[in-house]
């Protein structure tokens, strides 16, 4: 395996989804309704572009169509657009009442759609912004990509311990950065929350071990963040979510997921995609085999229902 840089910064995309799922508890007071709605029309950031891969009819939120969200987790420098550390695609599908979730390693040999080269898919976010990173993951994956989440590096911490903190099951012992995560069911900080979805190298399953824990971390603010309970902090986390998010999901939007997509976070199936390390010119690359490809592609439709 190669050794790119450590990141922080792909979990700020749990931001917006403790946004779309606190719209729809049931605290409809004036003030939260009020800041909810004005938090939600400041990340909005609409895109304007042709997909590559079009939809046969186009997507009806009010018939419950399967949808799918690209998460970015964006690295910017001063100076340095910046690249899209983390790619994770979320597909829904209410008639099954699940989600699936499929992590994109970062240096995966792709063609850049726009640019006519092939190159590591996260360059496509540092060529051409969010418009060149969805069409190029549309044309590898196949499939529509309906919305996007782009966050930010700051805040992911805050936004962890907004919530009271997260739960997850840990599967391997281990120590990373000076904290001791043992087997089992395990309550975790922002700061130990970081660290635990940080650690790759000493994870026998690699970067697949980090990802894994990445989507755990994802799926346990979710539920925190949809939960009555934690509505009492609701301003420290739009504030965050504020801070740190765009996307092109509409209020309005947000609202119908809440509605009529709800019961599909309760079933998430954690989906990854096989490949191998290789040099090609000096560089190193994740190849991914072409039937590999298919095969994630043909779930992901079938998900969909296309």
């Amino acid at each position: 395996m190669g050794r790119p840089k450590k990141k922080r910064t792909w979990l700020k995309v749990v931001l917006l989804i403790i946004l779309i799922g606190i719209v729809g508890v049931g605290a409809y007071g004036y003030s939260i309704y009020h800041n909810l709605q004005k938090t939600a029309k400041g990340v909005h950031t609409p895109i304007d572009r042709e997909p590559v891969v079009e939809r046969t009819s186009k997507l009806d939120m009010k018939k419950k169509d399967p949808f799918s969200v690209l998460m970015l987790g964006i690295d910017e420098r001063e100076g340095d657009k910046g690249r899209s550390d983390t790619m994770i695609v979320i597909t829904v599908n209410p008639e099954k009442k699940s989600m699936e979730m499929l992590s994109i390693p970062r240096d995966t040999r792709v063609e850049i759609v726009g640019k006519g080269i092939d190159d590591k898919i996260n360059h496509a976010y540092a060529f051409g912004g969010i418009e060149m990173s969805m069409n190029t993951i549309e044309k590898y994956l196949d499939i529509p990509i309906d919305y996007y989440i782009k966050v930010n590096m700051e805040g992911f911490k805050e936004i962890v311990d907004s919530v009271g903190g997260v739960i997850v099951n840990n599967d391997l012992d281990f120590i990373y950065e000076g904290s001791h995560f043992t087997k089992g069911d395990l309550t975790l900080n922002g700061t130990e929350a970081l660290k635990y979805s940080r650690m790759r190298y000493d994870d026998p399953r690699g970067d697949f071990g980090r990802q894994l824990r990445q989507r755990q971390i994802i799926q346990a603010v979710m539920k925190k963040g949809a939960n009555v309970s934690t509505l009492w902090k609701y301003d420290d986390m739009l504030k965050a979510v504020g801070n740190n998010v765009e996307t092109n999901i509409s209020f309005d939007e947000m609202k119908s997921i809440q509605k009529n997509y709800g019961e599909a976070r309760k079933q998430v199936e954690q989906l990854q995609i096989d490949g191998s390390g290789a040099k090609i010119d000096g560089i190193w690359y994740y190849i991914v085999p072409e039937e590999e490809r298919v095969s994630v592609q043909n779930k992901l439709k079938e998900h969909l229902g296309l």
